[in-house]
């Protein structure tokens, strides 16, 4: 017989994991499958996370993150295309020394948004509350990872900051600009 061969198949043999789309639970969920998976499969062993994603909501970001530290081998993060968001920060959440990116990526990143809310006083109370601590923990978190202060996060991306790779690169959010494998582009 014929055996049919899926390119994700082929990826997911290589340990290979792809986020290319926006994160939300079944993203994450699947990306989540994938490493604790591939931790089973062998512990010992790195795995690759290919990202080129728009971002996402933080819930999903954070159950990937959290994911990624958990598990025992090393993940390496590679950026194809844009980390924008929270792809960023699973961008830079990478193992250090093994965080890369493509010489025309582009990486955004900026403080959490919400849609409007809408709701009696206290309700509306609980959310401004939750929306700070969601933005204290995304500035703790790349911070973390790029050897920066919150403060200093806090004021990055009080607006959009949008980086090269060159520059993030500069911002620690990679640890390396990859070059073409075929000649000159």
């Amino acid at each position: 017989g014929i055996k049919e061969s899926h390119p994700h198949n082929k990826t997911y043999e290589g340990r290979v994991s792809v986020l290319g789309v926006q994160q939300d639970e079944a993203a994450a969920n699947h990306v989540m499958a994938q490493l604790l998976h591939l931790e089973h499969e062998d512990p010992d062993r790195d795995i690759v996370l290919y990202i080129n994603s728009p971002g996402g909501s933080f819930t999903s970001l954070m159950a990937i993150y959290d994911t990624m530290q958990f598990v025992r081998p090393d993940i390496q993060t590679y950026c194809l295309g844009q980390a924008a968001s929270a792809a960023a920060v699973l961008l830079a959440a990478g193992t250090e020394g093994k965080r890369f990116a493509l010489p025309n990526s582009r990486v955004l990143i900026h403080q959490p948004s919400t849609q409007g809310t809408y709701g009696q006083v206290s309700d509306l109370e609980i959310q401004a509350n939750e929306i700070q601590r969601v933005r204290s923990l995304l500035e703790h978190t790349l911070a973390k990872h790029t050897h920066k202060s919150p403060e200093e996060i806090r004021a990055d991306i009080e607006r959009d900051k949008i980086l090269t790779a060159e520059q993030a690169l500069e911002y620690g959010i990679v640890d390396e600009v990859l070059q073409y494998r075929k000649g000159s582009a």
